[in-house]
């Protein structure tokens, strides 16, 4: 879930190296080390550098605007197959009705621990798997098309989910990454040591690009993994479909109890 003031997370991070920055920057005018002049080229390769930036995030956005439906549909899965479980129990009160929808309910707690890392993938799956034996004990108290029913909405969230897993793990352009990475640590070292005159423009202008470079590279990075709940940064995708289906869920399960 996104906290309140999670858009200043990634400043608060970032500001510490530009901090740095200023220190060195100081430092090294003071000793009179700036050795390095401004020139044409350098301008150049940050305005290359800003366009391999760009370049990464319109890649990352692509994966995050999907990222953005996965914990939707995957609650929209949950509360059909625990809606079908719902209507049977009420139609024919079949004990193994109600059995089900605490298996649902069992399944969507597993899907919340699994994005956060704490349910291994094998063990969701095999949660999902293990609807089947439901699957069979309703097929002599309803009819045919109910069962495809839920097996469609099983198959969709296993689709689901095997997709996440590989949003969550598969970086985009790793070695982009790594060049972005490269040529932004060599141009904060560089306009450490440029000299320019006078120097109270020289002190601005190397922390506000250096700010502004190494807030790029944290930002991508954590654009690129929309499911990494642990750093607790800005751009986390709600997981809040999931928590509502939830507490429908549970609802129902009490209200079968009465």
């Amino acid at each position: 879930m996104i906290h309140k003031n999670s858009k200043w997370k990634l400043t608060f991070k970032t500001l510490p190296f530009v901090v740095l920055v200023l220190v060195l920057k100081l430092a090294v005018h003071e000793l009179g080390y700036e050795v390095l002049s401004l020139t044409a080229l350098f301008t150049a390769i940050i305005s290359a550098n800003i366009f391999l930036i760009g370049f990464l995030i319109s890649g990352t956005l692509v994966d995050y605007k999907e990222s953005e439906k996965i914990p939707s549909d995957l609650a929209s899965s949950i509360q059909s197959l625990g809606d079908e479980g719902l209507i049977l129990y009420t139609s024919k009160k079949a004990p193994a009705a109600k059995t089900y929808l605490s298996k649902v309910l069992a399944l969507n707690q597993a899907l919340l621990e699994w994005f956060h890392k704490k349910e291994k993938t094998d063990s969701v799956m095999k949660k999902i798997t293990s609807l089947n034996e439901d699957f069979l004990a309703f097929e002599s108290l309803t009819q045919a098309n109910f069962i495809t029913r839920l097996k469609q909405e099983q198959n969709l969230l296993r689709k689901t989910i095997n997709r996440a897993q590989v949003i969550r793990e598969t970086s985009f352009l790793a070695t982009g990454y790594a060049v972005a990475e490269i040529i932004t640590v060599i141009l904060v070292v560089a306009l450490v040591f440029i000299h320019m005159e006078p120097f109270y423009e020289s002190l601005f202008f190397a922390t506000f690009i250096s700010f502004m470079l190494i807030y790029m590279i944290f930002f991508i990075k954590d654009l690129d993994n929309p499911f990494d709940y642990s750093s607790e940064i800005a751009e986390e995708v709600s997981l809040k479909p999931l928590v509502e289906s939830h507490r429908r869920l549970e609802a129902d399960c009490n209200f079968l109890k009465k």
